[in-house]
């Protein structure tokens, strides 16, 4: 099981509920090194004092707080809980809202809540309030250095907390160009209707195995592909036809009709598990130089 990144306790009312929060993703990203173009070495990262110029370790590295020009006060761990103990150490639950009010912008990071010895009963009577509601628990938790807003909620046979952002966090929407006048640009009951024949034509139920991250395979293929025909160093220029077809597609005038007629009886294929997929994503070693 994930090592735990937070231990505490959720704070419902005069009631504590003993919990260890687990990460519930893991991204799964292309792991690109950078190199030097001139002899493909890796190229790496130093921490170093920036008046000696001298490296400096791990373990004689501290926090600090620069309160004017080139001055700090020095914060530890143990500051940082000392500050306010009871947010370092609770998730506090300020209230309970229905989960369709809060706009999916707001949703950030997944963390699963995992009881410890002492609060399952508890914990379970919390998960079941919350499923039987149906709303979530809107509370604050200290991570590191960061005090979030969260929301808990019921998943399985586990409450999921869910980092939110705050609304100064939030951006402002970007400018949206309005439609030209004339009826070439107005939407039309017609159109809204065969695109809704269109939702209801694709719709089905939700299940994530069937998705996969079809451009990482493609990539780790490309890789395998380059080190069998040793071409490891070789670097390909861009392509401007592509950028250039893009952009012609994007800036054609198209009947949205026809599309929307065409598109109604033909689902886009969907790749699924196969044997050959799975052999694609075998991660080749990692070499210094080919």
């Amino acid at each position: 099981m994930s090592r735990p990144i937070w231990k505490g306790a959720i704070s419902f009312g005069l009631v504590h509920i003993p919990v260890e929060l687990h990460a519930a993703s893991a991204p799964a990203a292309i792991d690109l090194d950078l190199l030097d173009k001139r002899d493909f070495a890796p190229v790496g990262y130093r921490r170093y004092n920036k008046v000696t110029g001298k490296t400096v370790t791990q373990q004689d590295i501290v926090k600090g707080y620069a309160y004017k020009k080139d001055e700090y006060v020095v914060l530890t761990d143990a500051d940082l809980r000392k500050a306010n103990p009871e947010s370092t150490q609770t998730i506090d639950i300020l209230s309970f809202i229905d989960a369709r009010d809060i706009p999916v912008i707001f949703f950030d990071q997944p963390y699963y809540l995992v009881p410890t010895k002492g609060g399952e009963k508890v914990y379970a009577l919390l998960r079941k309030t919350l499923e039987r509601s149906g709303k979530l628990a809107l509370g604050q938790v200290v991570i590191r250095t960061k005090q979030h807003l969260a929301a808990l909620m019921p998943f399985k046979q586990v409450i999921v907390l869910n980092l939110l952002r705050y609304q100064e966090e939030i951006r402002e929407l970007p400018e949206i160009p309005e439609a030209k006048p004339g009826k070439q640009s107005q939407v039309s009951a017609k159109e809204v209707e065969m695109a809704l024949s269109l939702v209801k034509d694709m719709t089905e139920k939700w299940q994530p195995e069937q998705y996969q991250d079809t451009f990482r395979q493609d990539i780790l293929s490309l890789v395998k592909k380059k080190v069998k025909a040793k071409q490891t160093h070789v670097l390909t220029a861009p392509d401007t036809d592509l950028d250039e077809t893009a952009t012609k597609k994007s800036s054609n005038v198209v009947d949205l009709m026809q599309l929307l007629k065409a598109s109604i009886g033909s689902k886009p294929t969907r790749t699924t598990t196969t044997k050959a997929s799975k052999s694609s994503t075998t991660k080749p070693a990692r070499r210094r130089s080919a």
